[in-house]
This record gives structure tokens, sequence and C-alpha cells, in this order.
């Protein structure tokens, strides 16, 4: 197919103090099944669209394809899909259908308005566009978000099929099906290995195990170096008092020796300043080496643990849209205090719709009982397009303590220079972590969450992870990450689809 080239890459964003790609350069085989992979804010997003020309830089980028870019945007979401989509690319109605069906969705949904559709529909559909265009290179961002688990696996097995591209994903088992190379964007390079994910977590880990005790060997030598330093400071000191002591002690550092001894003093002055000149520089090379190595805090939680034994109680609910059945069969569950409780099922059965239910947002027709207390809740949305501004405007607005909002933000890895950024000029995974660092902040006795690992790396996960391990709040959440759930000791309830 052909070769993209990078030669001396050079770009960052104009309120950024460091730049994303200082003199960068790649060569990428048009063939690969490339995972582009690096913590949020790093420049995977940017990367794809320096690649789509949609930004100036300094250097050459080479790419003798066409690129296009997954997700396309979608301009009228109350249309059908199927105009939709028209609005977007010029393609075939018998071409998408065949590539709806290679990933499993039904055709039937072209002719829904596309707002109706669900998460994981949507995404399913523009991977289906994608793919209708001919001579093309896709440059494919985080297509397994709002994906339940056998979505992900369609859309696994569809890549598999495909030729060469480069996908952005953190869902390490996805990328481990899909790809064969990976490229890693680190804290201070770009790093290409030869397989998937779990061959790059291989090899940074040994990277970073050598990295680590080349840390411990420079720290023990650096503190030798500190030592002797001090030493010898100390001892010139005492030599130059020599310089001005008794009369009687000719030739031992009295007064009769005061050139030869301040001349001894200086040469171990001028030692003691060249030992510590080494010790920074040691330090220096001691930074050099861990450079790459991510540092993970835990966050913190607003959590005020609520006065009543049950926060929720569902009894038959059922939910639906004019003129349409039921998205599921009625649904009965309590929520207690203390416990995680996730809704899980297939995309598209209603699964969001019972949290806007519960909030008093949802826009169908519900026939059911809910009961609930009075009680603060915290929502993290699935669709977040809507925040705006900067970030201590958006605290003043949405009642937020800005200091722990913004250490929050800091430990998700969001980096101080972008603090003085517009939300919206934000990448999508640093927007993720503002509504997330929100619901944090704020004061709740119940959270409920929609899809909260979407855009958030492994690293965010993890800490998710423990928080929630630690502080056991009440909450019900919507994620189809399986590995999440089970850490995090949530019990699960399941929606199934009504028979008609």
């Amino acid at each position: 197919m052909g070769t993209i080239k990078l030669t001396h890459l050079t770009f960052g964003f104009d309120k950024q103090l460091t730049l994303l790609f200082d003199d960068a350069n790649l060569t990428i085989d048009s063939t690969w099944k490339l995972g582009l992979v690096g913590r949020n804010g790093r420049g995977k997003t940017t990367l794809l669209q320096l690649l789509l020309g949609n930004y100036p830089y300094q250097g050459t980028i080479q790419f003798p394809l066409r690129p296009v870019y997954f997700p396309a945007t979608i301009a009228d979401h109350e249309q059908l899909t199927y105009y939709a989509l028209s609005e977007v690319a010029d393609f075939e109605l018998w071409a998408l259908e065949r590539e709806m069906n290679l990933i499993q969705l039904d055709p039937q949904v072209l002719w829904q308005p596309y707002q109706t559709l669900s998460g994981g529909e949507q995404t399913k559909i523009l991977l289906a566009l994608l793919f209708t265009q001919a001579d093309f290179f896709p440059l494919i961002d985080e297509p397994t978000n709002h994906l339940d688990i056998q979505g992900r696996q369609h859309v696994a097995d569809y890549l598999q099929r495909k030729d060469g591209f480069i996908v952005v994903s953190h869902d390490r088992q996805f990328l481990n099906q899909v790809t064969d190379h990976t490229l890693a964007i680190e804290k201070s390079q770009l790093v290409l290995y030869q397989g998937n994910f779990a061959t790059y977590e291989e090899q940074k880990a040994l990277r970073d195990e050598f990295e680590l005790a080349q840390n411990q060997k420079i720290k023990k030598e650096v503190g030798r170096l500190k030592k002797t330093a001090a030493e010898k400071a100390e001892w010139s000191r005492s030599r130059e008092t020599d310089k001005y002591g008794k009369p009687s002690e000719k030739g031992s550092g009295g007064v009769f020796d005061t050139g030869a001894i301040g001349a001894r003093a200086a040469r171990t002055m001028k030692r003691s300043k060249n030992i510590e000149n080494r010790m920074y520089d040691q330090i220096g090379a001691k930074e050099g080496l861990l450079k790459d190595l991510e540092d993970v805090d835990r966050l913190t939680m607003n959590y005020h643990e609520s006065r009543h034994g049950q926060l929720l109680k569902v009894e038959n609910l059922s939910l639906s849209y004019p003129e349409q059945p039921p998205l599921f069969v009625p649904l009965s569950f309590e929520l207690d205090r203390g416990k995680i409780t996730a809704l899980t099922g297939p995309n598209g059965i209603g699964k969001s719709s019972v949290l806007h239910y519960l909030l008093g947002t949802f826009a169908g027709e519900a026939n059911g009982e809910l009961l609930r207390p009075r009680i603060k809740i915290s929502y993290v949305r699935q669709n977040y397009e809507n925040n705006h501004g900067t970030l201590q405007d958006f605290a003043e607005e949405n009642q937020l303590d800005y200091s722990a909002f913004l250490n929050n933000l800091q430990k998700l890895g969001m980096e101080r220079n972008v603090f003085q950024n517009r939300i919206e000029e934000m990448s999508m995974g640093q927007r993720k972590k503002v509504e997330l660092a929100k619901s944090l902040a704020q004061t709740a006795e119940l959270y409920i969450w929609d899809e909260p690992l979407n855009y958030l790396d492994v690293f965010n996960q993890k800490q998710l992870e423990e928080l929630l391990l630690s502080i056991k709040p009440t909450m019900l959440l919507v994620e189809h990450d399986q590995t999440f759930l089970k850490n995090i000791q949530a019990e699960k309830i399941s929606l199934n689809r009504t028979v008609w």
C-alpha cells in the first residue's frame, strides 16, 4: 500500500508550555494494524489529526494514502440514520448493509432517528460507514466506547478481517486481538513495538524494571557523593579557620603558614565543588532514566454516607418510546447503602434509559414504581459535550471545591499547563476527566455513573478501582468492562429483551 513517514515533526498547542511532539521521526508501514497507546493528553488523537492535515506543524509528514477518521461527525441527530450518514459520505446502500451485516448490526436501524440509537449502535454504524469508502486509510479513534462485551467482540472480529489501519483504544484485550504493531506515546518519545499490546506491556515492564534498578543504584551513589561533599566542605572550612589559629602553632596551621593553608583550603574547596557538580550530573542522569515512568496518585471522593439504609427501590419498571415496544422485560431491584450495583445487558436494551428515568430526565413513557428518599446524587454522563469554559468558571457553575477539583484532575494525569485551556479545546480523554473530577468533587450520597471508563487510560482505571474499593460508596453504574466490574466487586442486574 505505502509508507507513512514523519520527519522532524514538532507540534504543540499555543497555550501549552511543552510540546506534544519535539523533532519526532517515525516510519509506519500502511499494511500494519497499528495500535496507538499512551496516557490521556499525550497526543494520540492529535497525532491522528496531524495525519489528517488538520493542524499546522513543523517538519514533514509523508502520507501517500487518503486518511479517513473515525468517528465521523453527525450534524443532525434527529434525522433518520440513513439520511444523517448520507451527509457525511457517499456510499451505496448495498455496500453499507454488507458492512452492517459483517459487524452484526441490524440494517433496520438505518430507518430510525440517529438520536434513538444506543451508543454502541452508533459506534457500529459509523464503523460500517468508514469501510464503505474505497482507496482510504482508516484512522480509528476509540471504537470500543459504548460497546457491550458482545459488541466489542463483533468489532474485533470485524477489524481482524481488514487491511492496515491505526487504532486508538484503552481496551487491552481488544488491542491484543486486532493489532500486530504498537506505537506508544510516552513522556519523552515515540516508541514503536513489533507486536500487540501484550508485547508492549511486557517490554515496557522490563524497561521500567531496569530504570528502577538504575534509579536505586544512582540514589545510593548520590547519597555517598552528598556525604563526601559535606565532609570535604566541613574540612575545608576547618582548615580556613586554622589560618587564624594560635601564633605558637608554627608549621602546623599557625599564623606563619596562612598562605600555604589557604592554598590547600582553596584546592580542597575546588575538589569539593567538583564533587558537588558530579553529584548534580548524577541527579540529572537519574531524572533522565526515570522520564518515562508513570506516577499514579490516589484519588479522593466527597462521599457522604446516607442515613438511609436503602437508597433506591424499583418495582416492575417498564420503559418505552412512542409506538415502540418496551425496551426490556419489567425490572425490579433495590440499592442498599454502601453497595455498588451495575446494570448489564446488550447495547440498545435501555441501560442508560433506566439511569435517565431515575434522574427524572427520561423522554419516553414509564410504568412501574420508584421509591427513593431525598438524597444528594452525583451523575457522570455518557455524553458531556456541553461542558465548556475555563475550569474555574466550570467549578463555580457546578458549585465545586476548586482545589479538590483541580487536585483530582492532576491525579488523573492532566498536565498543569492544560488547566489554562477551555474545556471545549481539550482532548476527549481530558474532557472525560473533567466530567469525572466534577462528580468526585460533588457532595453525594449516591453516585450514578454511565460508562465511566470511556476514554480513560489503564492507569486511570486502576485509580478508580482502588478508590471505590477503599471508599465503598453507594453507586449505580453502567459499564461494559467486566474486569473493572469484577475488581470493584459490583453486584450485577441484567436487563432482558422483551419478546414480541
